[in-house]
């Protein structure tokens, strides 16, 4: 075969190629945006960037039914919205993406369960909430995040999801408990023994909103004090777990209170009680705290000068329950 035929036979084999297989693709030798492209270009390349006023004009997603089942509701004469006296405000709210509290308007037999888990030692929070809507309809809503030391939520996480059918008689049942009577900080008191200090534990915030009525209960570190609610939070754990696997790994123990249960019920056979605390902060449990400022630096004395005395003893301070009637590390 002459060097021109075997040419054209190769050339064709090349091109015949493509036909029975992939199409051939080539890889530019610079792949990606090019250099000097801004970071917000760069995001999109290799698309046009939007219209900047049509940021602001165009429609935007509308959040699903269970990120605000109570929404889109005007207040009637004679209507008011819950204040709940959580400690939890408008803005707080808003930074965990939650519609406030303060803002849902129930009717009927409608009702919000909220509960938030505030560890002593750990910054670590979470909060499920559980909407019961008057169409017999269930939602829970959940976000867990760092709550510290920047302006917003670190690394959260959240969900919000609609109960299987027949789950809000459940939660129903919950509001005719003793428990919504009961003092809103308590200690355990035991016959014959001490008041128990609490260095660690777990600060859980209950609150219970009806058509214009809050309730709000802690029950932190103590098993007992715990196992008294543990009703209902075995109820709003329990519908939060299984959305969410990055939820799921910071309750460790899942949704199962039958310790804190049986200690409770011992508490109460042995003659002791849940007494209201006399040391409960006066602010509502979840308010935050100020920020102090640092101690100033001692100024060293001039040459010459006397070294001053030690400091004269200022008055005693009250002890603070902090989140877990501990004086340990804030539960925030």
């Amino acid at each position: 075969m002459s060097p021109r035929l075997a040419l054209l036979a190769l050339a064709a084999a090349v091109l015949a190629g493509p036909a029975h297989g992939q199409p051939l693709r080539l890889t530019p030798k610079d792949a990606g945006p090019p250099r000097g492209t801004s970071p917000l270009a760069a995001e999109i390349w290799p698309f046009p960037a939007p219209d900047p006023g049509s940021w602001w004009d165009d429609k935007r997603p509308q959040p699903s039914e269970a990120a605000d089942p109570l929404g889109g509701r005007r207040v009637r004469k004679g209507e008011r919205l819950v204040e709940p006296d959580n400690g939890v405000d408008a803005a707080t709210y808003r930074l965990w993406g939650l519609m406030p509290l303060q803002w849902q308007l129930l009717r009927g037999e409608e009702m919000v369960l909220e509960v938030w888990v505030r560890p002593a030692n750990s910054v670590r929070q979470s909060v499920a909430r559980v909407i019961v809507r008057g169409s017999g309809d269930a939602f829970v809503q959940g976000r867990a995040g760092l709550a510290c030391c920047e302006a917003g939520i670190g690394r959260r996480v959240g969900f919000d999801a609609r109960l299987p059918a027949g789950t809000a008689a459940r939660f129903l049942a919950l509001r005719s408990l003793p428990l919504w009577g009961a003092p809103r900080d308590v200690r355990v008191e035991e016959a014959g023994a001490a008041d128990t200090l609490c260095l660690q534990g777990t600060a859980y915030d209950l609150t219970l909103a009806t058509p214009g009525r809050a309730v709000t209960l802690r029950r932190a570190c103590d098993p007992a004090e715990v196992g008294e609610a543990a009703e209902v939070l075995e109820a709003v754990l329990g519908a939060a777990l299984g959305h969410d696997p990055r939820f799921d790994v910071i309750v460790p123990g899942g949704a199962g209170f039958g310790s804190a249960r049986k200690a409770y019920r011992e508490l109460i056979a042995g003659g002791g009680r849940l007494k209201p605390n006399p040391e409960a902060r006066r602010a509502p449990p979840g308010s935050e705290p100020k920020p102090e400022p640092e101690d100033a630096s001692p100024t060293p004395p001039a040459a010459g000068s006397p070294a001053p005395g030690p400091p004269a003893p200022g008055p005693p301070v009250p002890h603070d329950a902090g989140g877990s009637r501990s004086g340990g590390p804030s539960d925030r």
